[in-house]
């Protein structure tokens, strides 16, 4: 397999074209920019080859049962050591993590926003992060936040890593660049990637875009996963070939650049002269990944009734209690709709996890209107929720052919703890006041009289 190498951020364009990825969910991998950079037979021999230093990256506690060791062993320019020097305190004062109990006098409801406002100034990656909710405590590891990302400008000397969880990135307007310390992935519209917690790593545009929006969750508890399939069996929903892995790739780059940590809810950063991203070589199961939400091959009922929407799960996040978890990516993709004598849309219901729900692109089909792409509704535990009136009397009587859902991707992220809103999220401009409205129509129907009405 060719390796992709860069040597200064000013020719990561000349990779464009170049990028390879390794298939498969949590695999061990092997993968080196420079013949023999990689060493064999062992770990961590007495001297590397070109003068590299061997690094061991962990994801999880070193006595961990095989099946969730989580590591991998980089081969680099320069230990991390020197990647972080002294700490100053920094500022990121929209990205918020829990437990985050905002002053803001917005009661508790079903919410929905429209997308976040273009910024006027120019904007990184980094400091377009804005946390919409909380739920948890992410110095015990707990629960999870809900962020949107809005930016218009690279991360050029700039690099992030973060301590408190790994995350999720779900671009909703305009494809990105993430490099890693273990490699570049190109990330697009109905694709996701993840960092894992811990890795460095920045964030470029790709392509024309006036803004790159998105959204993202910050997973402080155990790493995601795929779900166990149960009796469905071994294939359908995410398949572990259609996750990507990049090969190596590093940046030698001796100029002025600064590395920016979040750690335990709090920023700092540390200035250095050259760039992280140094890693020649790499093995190891600890590692970023990419997925194209269009190889998800979703399974539902084919005679009658609304399966439950953790059919369409994609990656879990699970806590100790079996089936309870942590955090569920979820996501409605297009697909058949064939029941008979069924509402097809999803049903109304209280549910003990709170869902927070984007819409990356297309309609929703519980939502008729007011649900636009790049939107957030949220919908708490035990609150109800469930399709608008308008919704409820197309589906009440539609004809009961099979039809195929086109043209949309909805997701959620879905937790076991409550998520509490933000300050900046109760004063964002695009929260809809009359949200509630869209279950009006939904007006006493029964008349004691035997039949479906």
């Amino acid at each position: 397999m060719d390796q992709t190498m860069t040597q200064a951020s000013d020719k990561e364009a000349s990779v464009a074209d170049k990028l390879q990825y390794m298939p498969g969910f949590g695999n061990d991998f092997e993968t080196e920019t420079l013949p023999g950079a990689l060493p064999q037979g062992q770990n961590s021999p007495q001297k590397c080859n070109y003068g590299l230093y061997a690094e061991q990256l962990s994801g999880s506690p070193f006595t961990a049962p095989r099946g969730t060791n989580e590591r991998s062993w980089l081969y680099r320019i320069r230990p991390s050591v020197r990647h972080t020097r002294r700490f100053s305190n920094a500022s990121c004062p929209l990205w918020k993590s829990a437990p985050c109990l905002d002053d803001h006098s917005l009661p508790l409801g079903q919410l929905r926003w429209g997308p976040v406002p273009t910024p006027d100034e120019k904007l990184t990656f980094l400091e377009g992060v804005r946390t919409m909710t909380t739920a948890g405590d992410a110095l015990t590891q707990t629960g999870m936040a809900a962020h949107v990302y809005v930016f218009n400008d690279d991360m050029v000397d700039d690099y992030l890593f973060n301590a408190d969880g790994e995350l999720l990135i779900v671009p909703q307007v305009g494809a990105i660049r993430v490099f890693t310390e273990m490699g570049i992935m190109d990330v697009e519209p109905l694709e996701i990637v993840l960092i894992p917690r811990g890795m460095m790593f920045k964030v470029l545009c790709k392509g024309d875009e006036k803004v790159w929006r998105g959204y993202i969750c910050e997973n402080y508890g155990a790493k995601f996963t795929l779900p166990d399939r149960g009796p469905i069996g071994a294939n359908c929903l995410a398949n572990p070939r259609d996750f990507k892995t990049p090969v190596a790739a590093f940046e030698d780059k001796e100029t002025p650049c600064r590395v920016h940590v979040k750690w335990c809810g709090k920023f700092y950063v540390t200035e250095i002269g050259h760039s992280p991203l140094d890693v020649v070589a790499w093995h190891g199961n600890y590692a970023p990944f990419k997925y194209d939400l269009r190889t998800f091959s979703p399974v539902g009922a084919i005679l009658f009734d609304h399966p439950d929407p953790s059919i369409f799960t994609v990656l879990t996040a699970p806590t100790e209690s079996a089936g309870t978890a942590n955090v569920d990516f979820v996501i409605f993709p297009p697909r058949w709709l064939v029941a008979e004598h069924t509402f097809r849309p999803p049903w109304y219901h209280r549910n003990i996890m709170s869902e927070f729900m984007g819409l990356i692109h297309g309609q929703y089909d519980a939502k008729e209107e007011g649900f636009a792409p790049g939107g957030i509704s949220l919908h708490n535990m035990m609150l109800p929720h469930g399709p608008d009136a308008s919704g409820f009397e197309k589906a009440s009587n539609a004809e009961l052919k099979p039809v195929k859902l086109d043209h949309t991707m909805a997701f959620m992220f879905e937790t076991r703890y409550p998520q509490q809103v933000t300050k900046y999220a109760a004063e964002l401009e695009t929260l809809q006041d009359n949200y509630l409205e869209c279950w009006d129509g939904l007006e006493r129907r029964f008349d004691g009289t035997p039949g479906i009405k």
